[in-house]
């Protein structure tokens, strides 16, 4: 017997059956137009309850990044994590997302957000499969993911909801950014200019060469090297969690006016390695923010943007979703007292943007 030819209102309606009974519940379960929309999807799962699954991860992956992606994942259950959350909890999660009671998002939200993704289902069993993208990695092929280099995402924080903005590129590339926050060890040495870590990248665009080559001012080594100085700090450690201001030097020319720099790498003896605890990148970030008050008072225009790279996730050694969970802790804090920051993130991989993207699904990096 031929299979059903996917519709979209039976397939909205299973699609509210796979809400109500939840993903670890598929198994044994007739839906017939969804099985057969991820039979021409070509999901390449072994069993049917895994097929539709991988069919819906994919319909929702489609949906425009924010609010509307968020809350397909909350109330399917494909969000990290809720996988086994009951219906109830799911619908709760998801009715939070766009800040309204449990009733109004059942009568409204909800059939508007299950249509969204009905809508690609049909269309996913109505085109060609193509291959599946790896977990964490942008909507489309490898082209579209290297392509998108700037994206923003709404997050919820503190019962209002704000925008970040999420830069897939080097850093030294940045424009119209007040503030770039900088990582560096607790002895405040610099890297050689020619590496390729944020801060040997942020030192070498700040610096002024001359037209052989030579440099002409090194303003973030003397910056640093002027406020040891007049701490007294020159040849010692400062605490972990220290952030020091620097100029920008020649970064100016692309709008970036201030470096921060967070002293959160501490040597480890005997060796060229690094310790970084997340506890003190947290403390650095947080330390950012007071710095940022500070300055922005006396300058003109005052500074309102910064920037964060996912601090401690180079030689550091921190997976990326530690040093996102411990930078967006300090974050978050700032936010949710009503802090009105512009924040932006600068990631190198479309894995760590992909990362920042879920905070706003509201489970912790």
């Amino acid at each position: 017997m031929a299979s059903p030819q996917p519709d979209l209102a039976s397939t909205l309606e299973e699609i509210r059956e796979v809400r109500r009974i939840g993903l670890v519940r598929l198994r044994g379960r007739p839906l017939p137009h969804l099985e057969s929309a991820a039979a021409v999807a070509a999901t390449g799962a072994r069993t049917p309850g895994a097929a539709v699954e991988a069919l819906l991860r994919r319909a929702v992956s489609l949906l425009d990044e924010g609010t509307l992606r968020t809350t397909a994942e909350y109330t399917l259950g494909l969000a990290q994590g809720t996988r086994d959350w009951p219906a109830s909890s799911r619908r709760a999660r998801a009715a939070s997302v766009y800040g309204v009671s449990v009733e109004r998002f059942r009568k409204d939200h909800e059939v508007m957000v299950l249509g969204q993704v009905a809508e690609h289902v049909v269309r996913l069993a109505t085109a060609p499969a193509e291959p599946e993208a790896e977990e964490g990695a942008f909507p489309g092929g490898e082209g579209e993911r290297s392509a998108v280099t700037h994206r923003t995402v709404r997050v919820l924080v503190g019962g209002r909801q704000v925008v970040l903005t999420v830069h897939m590129h080097p850093v030294d590339l940045l424009r119209d950014v007040d503030v770039v926050v900088s990582p560096i060890n607790v002895h405040l040495a610099l890297p050689e200019a020619y590496k390729s870590s944020v801060a040997a990248s942020l030192r070498r665009a700040a610096t002024v060469w001359g037209v052989t080559g030579d440099v002409i001012d090194d303003p973030v080594h003397d910056g640093l090297r002027e406020w040891a100085a007049r701490h007294s700090t020159s040849g010692r450690a400062v605490l972990p969690g220290t952030v020091v201001a620097t100029g920008s030097g020649a970064l100016a020319a692309q709008g970036v006016r201030r470096i921060h720099h967070a002293a959160i790498a501490v040597p480890r003896a005997g060796t060229n390695d690094y310790d970084v605890l997340p506890a003190h990148v947290t403390t650095a970030v947080s330390r950012s923010f007071a710095v940022l008050a500070e300055e922005s008072g006396q300058t003109a225009p005052p500074l309102r943007s910064v920037c964060f790279p996912l601090l401690g996730s180079g030689r550091g050694g921190l997976p990326y979703h530690v040093s996102l969970g411990a930078v967006w802790a300090a974050v978050e804090a700032e936010l949710a007292r009503g802090a009105d920051w512009d924040v932006h993130f600068v990631v190198r991989t479309p894995r760590a943007a992909a990362l920042v993207a879920r905070i706003a699904s509201r489970i912790r990096p």
